[in-house]
């Protein structure tokens, strides 16, 4: 019998290791592809690859205790959120070791078509997701989950627990609030 993402979550947090060596084969493209979307707004030569990335967030998610995880959806979108606090975090620190220059400017559609490599976009636009989020925490998580987290409008309507046009409308009107935060920067 073959398990479940979301049953096998429960058994690793539950304690039972084998759990998570039948877990990674079944996550890890999905995985994959979180921290591609994620490395394709970064900076070439970066100091992390996608699959360091991955190791790290597997090691701090799947382990007894992590979660709970309500569902696999539930658990890519906190995938997610951890590699972008990840490489925010890394942004921050290499810009304070540098300390100076300044930041660049990079328009919404621009980020999602062309994909910047500069870390500077990354807080940028983590500093406009955040200003976003005090306004609406549920169009925040939208672009969270959407633009970092890769998911669906179906997807993210379900971790959402809001209808698909709700998704729609939010997506919609976040791109285009977080467009003009990003110019203002220009």
């Amino acid at each position: 019998m073959t398990k479940t993402i979301t049953t096998l979550l429960a058994e690793v947090q539950d304690g039972r290791p084998e759990a998570g060596d039948q877990l990674m084969p079944l996550i890890y493209e999905r995985l994959h592809r979180i921290a591609a979307a994620h490395f394709a707004h970064e900076r070439a030569g970066h100091l992390f690859q996608p699959t360091d990335l991955i190791q790290d967030v597997y090691l701090r998610l799947v382990k007894p205790g992590a979660g709970p995880w309500k569902n696999r959806s539930h658990f890519f979108a906190v995938a997610s959120r951890c590699m972008r606090r990840i490489l925010v975090d890394y942004a921050r620190a290499r810009r304070s070791t540098k300390r100076g220059g300044p930041l660049i400017s990079v328009d919404w559609d621009e980020a999602l078509l062309f994909a910047p490599r500069e870390s500077r976009f990354t807080l940028e636009l983590e500093d406009a997701l955040h200003r976003l989020e005090r306004r609406s925490a549920r169009q925040g998580r939208v672009v969270e989950l959407r633009f970092f987290g890769g998911l669906t409008v179906r997807e993210t309507a379900k971790v959402l627990r809001v209808s698909p046009t709700t998704v729609k409308e939010d997506w919609a009107f976040a791109k285009a609030w977080l467009q003009r935060e990003l110019e203002k920067v220009r």
